[in-house]
């Protein structure tokens, strides 16, 4: 059980002065403070685990009769929505889309253009053996709507197993908007 609690200045909370700030209690009234970067931590592995789950659930929607490598996407934005994605391949090749670029330009055609991060998973028949990490188009297109600084891309095989990158972090010398200001 949390509650909010004014801490005097002389214990340490990693701030300088009294304020509310979130604490534990752990009874016979010891408040102890809880950093505010590990509440964060807590809600992102919370979000990322829901993001994973959205993206898993996408597998069952791709169109993949040719290569049958599945991949499935959920896109957050700014406000907390979601956008998902699969991959649809087609004859030719060249139209077929990936599930990254699907939940993109679901949201965009909506009318949604801030984002904060990207699940991504796949694999043969849908089974999540490695990272599936987005393809160049993919990564471009995130370099159009988004802040590469900030953007989170969270590659994963399942909801205990994922890493996270910055979408700087696999498209360094990325082209977007800014290159032609």
């Amino acid at each position: 059980m949390y509650q909010i609690a004014i801490i005097p200045s002389g214990i340490d909370t990693g701030r300088q002065r009294n304020y509310p700030i979130r604490c534990r209690q752990l009874g016979a009234g010891i408040i102890i403070p809880i950093r505010r970067h590990r509440i964060q931590k807590r809600l992102k592995i919370f979000r990322f685990r829901e993001m994973i789950e959205l993206a898993i659930k996408q597998l069952d929607f791709s169109y993949v009769p040719y290569s049958g490598f599945k991949v499935g996407a959920a896109l957050r934005t700014k406000d907390g929505q979601y956008y998902t994605g699969c991959n649809i391949e087609n004859a030719s090749y060249t139209p077929t889309n990936c599930a990254e670029r699907t939940a993109f330009f679901k949201a965009v055609s909506e009318g949604v253009r801030e984002f904060e991060a990207i699940c991504v998973v796949g694999g043969k028949d849908g089974i999540l053996t490695d990272y599936a990490s987005p393809c160049g188009v993919c990564r471009q297109v995130m370099m159009e709507f988004c802040d590469p600084e900030t953007f989170q891309i969270i590659l994963a095989t399942g909801k205990e197993q994922y890493e996270v990158f910055t979408l700087k972090e696999i498209l360094p010398l990325g082209f977007g908007p800014k290159n032609l200001r």
